[in-house]
């Protein structure tokens, strides 16, 4: 057999996910005739056919479905020798591929991207934001080198290092804002504004309300808070929000933002690496300056009005 290359292995990989061979161009930077004319060639070096061609869905053949997880083995232990390798030099420097869950990229990232283009100007950082499970699997993949998410996580194989708390606030329409901060249990009996599932922030709302993400459609779903907000603008309901989101959110919502009395609900902030991560110690280091950027929890109780 033909020795295979970590190109075709890489084609082979972008493909698989993406099912798409316009998709996967994309992602490797090349045309898509010439990943199709790599992949065939890696067919034929293996004397098998990876995938299903036909119809309107790429499909991975029975031998491509067994294929698949160990050449991500093998791209993951190629990049950990970079990573080593990394490790090896002083300072911070080259690639570094971060996550970020939605609810927090719009307001840290911008702090987070100057703070380490500052301190580390040899630092090409790839930001990647989606929901935590679609990043925990990156991470588990070797697609990412570290996440902020919401912790705790609690995968035996990634490391969690805390950044900071921020406090949840409550989102009202303009004219409730003189009114008494509803109880949890109060909360239950409105129309309540959530993300929809899949985030994290939504499974710690509900929680906060003691709800659960199957009652009544007085729950809306919406895909950013920006939306919720704006919903809530227009006097459809009311919503929860975290503290770092509300300069931006609500500057064009006429809302009032309250806070709720203590105990306040609340999330702790997190990044997360792999165990096995050669960059472990580099990694400590981001987490210290994105910790240098974090927000700090204003402790005022009166309403808010957005201007």
């Amino acid at each position: 057999m033909a020795n295979l290359t970590l190109r075709q292995l890489r084609y082979f990989d972008a493909l698989a996910q993406q099912r798409h061979f316009g998709h996967a161009a994309d992602i490797c930077a090349i045309s898509q005739p010439a990943l199709s004319m790599q992949i065939k060639e890696l067919e034929q070096a293996l004397g098998t056919q990876l995938f299903e061609r036909g119809g309107r869905q790429l499909r991975l053949t029975a031998v491509g479905e067994e294929f698949a997880p160990r050449v991500r083995d093998i791209l993951r232990a190629v990049d950990e020798l970079s990573d080593l390798a990394r490790a090896a030099a002083q300072g911070l420097s080259g690639r570094l591929r971060l996550g970020v869950i939605p609810t927090v990229a719009p307001y840290l990232l911008p702090r987070i991207v100057g703070q380490l283009g500052q301190s580390y100007p040899a630092l090409d950082l790839h930001i990647r934001e989606t929901i935590t499970p679609k990043l925990l699997q990156e991470l588990a993949d070797g697609q990412l080198d570290c996440a902020i998410v919401a912790l705790p996580v609690s995968e035996d194989s990634l490391h969690e290092t805390h950044l900071f708390t921020e406090e949840f606030v409550l989102v009202r329409p303009l004219a409730e804002g003189h009114l008494p901060v509803p109880a949890p249990e109060k909360l239950r009996q409105m129309r309540l504004l959530l993300l929809e599932e899949g985030h994290c922030f939504r499974d710690q709302a509900l929680s906060f309300c003691a709800m659960t993400g199957n009652g009544p459609r007085e729950l809306l779903d919406g895909s950013a808070l920006s939306t919720l907000v704006q919903m809530v603008g227009a006097g459809i309901g009311v919503t929860l929000i975290p503290e770092m989101a509300v300069a931006v959110e609500t500057r064009s919502a006429q809302v009032a933002v309250s806070r709720f009395p203590a105990p306040q609900p609340q999330r702790s902030i997190g990044m997360v690496w792999r165990k096995s991560s050669p960059l472990a110690q580099q990694l400590e280091q981001v987490a210290e300056a994105v910790r240098h950027v974090a927000p700090q929890p204003a402790r005022q109780n009166a309403p808010q009005k957005a201007p």
